[in-house]
């Protein structure tokens, strides 16, 4: 899992509340267990038309959020079915981080899983956010993990809080099994002493 440490891109405005799992990647796009060529999907029932052209209304089609690395979104982002295909969708596409002032917790946990920062914020600041990514191509946010702050392009600045726990999980890159061997030491001394105290185990 790649690290991350600091962010800088262009951000994206959804505004748009309980977006769910669904409207993240929908159900046809589930029969696969990769995590690449997800990102062609990502939002499809809004990005493209019923005959498979994009959509020119909706945000990431518009040609200055092309390329954006981050989401500032609607109450309730990610809410809906479990499926892990979301946040694998979200980072195939390029997407790093999603800021909203809540998320649904099984999107926000698989999040941290994959690579992906979500940021709660409160509603003012979410609409500072917001209004900032409706700048588009001007629309540039610079999240910076370890400081806990996102910048905006005039320079003002914000602070969210974040787990510890979660944060180093990030700043490190690792995924659950990566967090794992980081114990192996720990774990092959106790069970050593296991062997040598309960043999018969």
């Amino acid at each position: 899992m790649d690290k991350f440490t600091t962010l800088n891109g262009v951000a994206a405005p959804l505004p748009i509340i309980n977006v769910d799992t669904d409207m993240i990647i929908p159900k046809q796009y589930l029969k696969t267990i990769k995590r690449t060529g997800l990102g062609k999907a990502l939002f499809s029932e809004m990005r493209y038309n019923e005959d498979g052209s994009e959509n020119p209304e909706f945000v990431l089609n518009k040609p200055a959020y092309r390329g954006a690395k981050i989401i500032v979104a609607g109450d309730n982002f990610g809410c809906g079915s479990s499926r892990e295909h979301a946040p694998w969708a979200l980072l195939d596409y390029g997407v790093r981080c999603v800021i909203s002032t809540s998320f649904a917790d099984i999107f926000y946990n698989n999040c941290f899983k994959n690579g992906i920062l979500p940021i709660v914020v409160s509603p003012e600041q979410l609409k500072l956010l917001m209004d900032d990514a409706e700048r588009g191509a001007n629309a540039t946010l610079t999240v910076d993990l370890e400081a806990q702050t996102i910048k905006g392009p005039d320079g003002g600045t914000l602070h969210f809080d974040i787990d510890s726990s979660r944060k180093n999980v990030l700043l490190e890159g690792l995924d659950d099994i990566a967090a794992t061997l980081k114990a192996d030491p720990a774990i092959s001394t106790f069970e050593g002493k296991i062997a040598q105290s309960r043999p018969w185990l």
